[in-house]
């Protein structure tokens, strides 16, 4: 059964807010008013874009959705420095001080939500409800060092040929199942080619995730003190499809089932995997009704 509102298109409002070092663009999707709590839909580096068909499910309720700093329309003053977990939080304190109804309720998918997390941790009174879908804190893992191996060598291969090459190796590795072992380097490079990049470098070197790499995200580990004080209500999510333990599936999560036991929790197992909201944006679709079904039933708890 399909959870999407289909009472016809809402209104939608462009905003943008200046943050240290960036200017940030997000979008409104209906009318702000006295007693409403929005619904904010982040990731990182996906942009808004993404959220298109999540947020139709959500008609009846105002969605705000976010480029975060590097990514689609919210320009940084350097492109190519790192970013840092901690200024993605910044970034979201800044918007939902902007939007002026908070505490909010959030779903971050993927770096979106390991950004909430430590949101959480540093402005407890921003948000009602979290719902932290596979966020990739590779520090909470038992391969932690591992992993942190084979993103530095994705960000050397970044720097030294470019983002066709890294982005091939950053594929091969979300595919990766199971523990991350030193072996894992050992193998033959990707070839681009096989998921239709170029490895031809162009010479920038402005890519949102390396930026987030670089910021040393993989590295995080959520301040499991500090969520459990604040007023929020913390869900962690994980995909049916992406792993079933901290040692069976995906990075990604694996790390949910770790970051949900560091903060006392039971994951709540949602359909579909990693992308498993998305209906077709990017060329991907998971089980976006039955995601979205599942997400409304954990918001309203």
């Amino acid at each position: 059964m399909s959870s999407r509102d289909d009472g016809g298109p809402t209104s939608m409002s462009e905003h943008q807010v200046s943050v240290p070092g960036a200017t940030l663009l997000y979008d409104v999707h209906g009318d702000l008013a006295d007693g409403v709590t929005p619904l904010l839909l982040v990731a990182s580096p996906m942009d808004a874009s993404g959220f298109g068909t999540l947020a139709s499910h959500f008609r009846d309720r105002v969605v705000v959705t976010l480029d975060p700093r590097n990514t689609g329309r919210s320009k940084p003053d350097d492109p190519g420095a790192a970013v840092t977990a901690q200024e993605h939080a910044e970034d979201l304190h800044a918007v939902i001080a902007d939007l002026g109804a908070g505490p909010v309720d959030l779903f971050g998918s993927s770096g979106g939500a390991a950004n909430a997390l430590t949101l959480v941790a540093a402005h407890p009174d921003d948000l009602r409800v979290l719902v932290a879908h596979e966020p990739p804190m590779a520090g909470v893992l038992p391969d932690r060092e591992h992993v942190r191996a084979v993103t530095d060598d994705m960000l050397a291969t970044y720097d030294k040929l470019g983002a066709g090459p890294a982005m091939a190796k950053f594929i091969s590795f979300v595919m990766h199942r199971g523990p991350v072992t030193p072996a894992y380097l050992e193998q033959p490079d990707p070839d681009p080619a096989m998921f239709g990049m170029s490895a031809d470098d162009d010479g920038s070197r402005d890519d949102p995730l390396m930026a987030n790499m670089r910021g040393g995200g993989v590295d995080a580990v959520p301040d499991a003190a500090a969520i459990r004080a604040a007023p929020t209500r913390v869900v962690v999510g994980v995909g049916e499809e992406s792993a079933t333990s901290t040692t069976e599936g995906e990075m990604a999560g694996r790390a949910a089932y770790a970051v949900a036991e560091l903060l006392g929790l039971e994951p709540v197992v949602f359909p579909s995997g990693h992308g498993g909201f998305l209906g077709g944006e990017f060329g991907q679709t998971g089980k976006p009704d039955e995601f979205a079904a599942r997400l409304r039933e954990v918001l309203e708890g």
